[in-house]
């Protein structure tokens, strides 16, 4: 199904919390809108999915193989499969994350 999204405006952030939408999911793996409010984060995990997080409002805390990274709005960062990462939000932020197979 052909679709035409506002990616910022697809999803909103929410006090105390994060907040996801998801886009595609099928086989090959999924794209999913997150909102993250200050403060919310994911806790480090591995995938065995490739996946590729784009800042699309403010900004997050990213770790990836135990590396800090300040990933900001218009900026994205690449995850390996199978690799441990984490992410907070030192601001409330939105991100698009695209998870392929690996």
């Amino acid at each position: 199904m052909t679709q035409v999204l506002t990616l910022k405006e697809s999803i909103s952030i929410q006090a105390g919390s994060v907040v996801s939408r998801e886009i595609i999911k099928n086989d090959g793996g999924t794209i999913t809108l997150f909102a993250f409010d200050k403060g919310q984060g994911l806790s480090e995990h591995k995938t065995p999915y490739e996946a590729v997080a784009q800042i699309i409002e403010g900004r997050a805390q990213i770790t990836v193989g135990g590396e800090l990274y300040e990933v900001v709005e218009g900026q994205a960062i690449l995850m390996p499969a199978n690799i441990p990462h984490s992410l907070n939000a030192s601001e409330p932020f939105k991100m698009i994350l695209t998870m392929l197979k690996a």
